[in-house]
């Protein structure tokens, strides 16, 4: 038999079949690693701007609030301070989560002396607790300046009762219609405050995790199974060429004489599948003198 028709079989209709799937496979593979190695990349520079933004001096509100002054790409997670008088309604964002327990966030919407009025995120209550009120004096608030949250595709969408008081994310222009005054485009995460934070009061809402994730490792896995996939072809490739070599040494007798056609015609699987584990006989074969 030649080199080349030792291969033939291997452009039989299932064998090509069998081939585009072990391709798609590997190519989604692959593609889907190197996502994860952008979402790595993505998650690193994320860090990079939260650490060294919110490691910076805090600057006044005012002078965002001026005009023009305010740009949420370069602005977020800039460390801001402001002083002002909290009204006394309040507004919930609920189901949230912080050190593994389900909760609500306390959003509370300061008066600055300049008649602007910003919302203030106080911080976190688990489930169960009451909402404490505002504090009814005058409050210095630092925190960090954060930018509207919106709807991602598929997310619920808020339908603000000013009876119920309660939202899905601090999406500043629907929230903005509840409050008196001109709200500021963005809201302030609080960190510290004075006169300070207390027990009863909401705790500081956590900042994020600044870890790499499991990005890389989810990487590396992808990649894994593209190889294993790519070893699993050629290892099928490599056992069905030595079942129809063994097929094809069974039709000569050490001799040199050929077999029966009839035994050399059980000898040599011809299904056109890749063989795994079959005998020369094939499944559901009936061998030589096996009766």
């Amino acid at each position: 038999m030649t080199a080349v028709g030792t291969y033939r079989f291997l452009l039989r209709p299932m064998w090509i079949l069998f081939h585009l799937v072990v391709v798609a496979a590997i190519v989604t593979m692959i593609q889907l690693g190197f996502w994860q190695l952008r979402r790595l990349d993505e998650r690193q520079d994320f860090n990079h701007i939260v650490i060294e933004r919110s490691e910076q001096a805090p600057i006044p509100v005012s002078q965002l609030l001026a005009d023009g002054a305010y740009d949420p790409e370069t602005d977020e997670w800039l460390p801001v301070e402001l002083t002002g008088s909290y009204l006394p309604e309040q507004l919930v964002e609920f189901n949230v989560s912080q050190g593994g327990r389900a909760g609500e966030n306390v959003l509370a919407a300061m008066l600055l002396d300049d008649g602007a009025t910003v919302i203030v995120n106080r911080g976190f209550i688990p489930l169960g607790f009451d909402i404490p009120p505002a504090p009814a004096t005058e409050v210095t608030v630092q925190g960090l300046l954060r930018r509207s949250e919106q709807r991602t595709r598929g997310g619920l969408t808020d339908t603000l009762d000013p009876e119920l008081r309660e939202v899905r994310r601090v999406d500043i222009p629907q929230i903005a219609p509840l409050l008196a005054g001109d709200v500021a485009p963005f809201y302030v995460q609080l960190v510290v405050s004075d006169p300070p934070v207390t027990t009863g009061d909401p705790e500081p809402t956590a900042r994020p995790d600044l870890d790499n994730g499991p990005h890389l490792s989810y990487a590396i896995q992808w990649f894994i199974f593209a190889l294993c996939v790519a070893i699993g072809w050629g290892l099928a490739v490599r056992r069905s060429l030595a079942t129809r070599r063994r097929a094809a040494s069974a039709t000569t007798d050490p001799s040199g004489e050929g077999l029966p056609a009839r035994d050399a015609a059980v000898a040599a699987p011809d299904d056109g599948l890749p063989d795994v584990g079959v005998s020369p006989g094939g499944p559901g074969r009936t061998a030589p003198g096996s009766h």
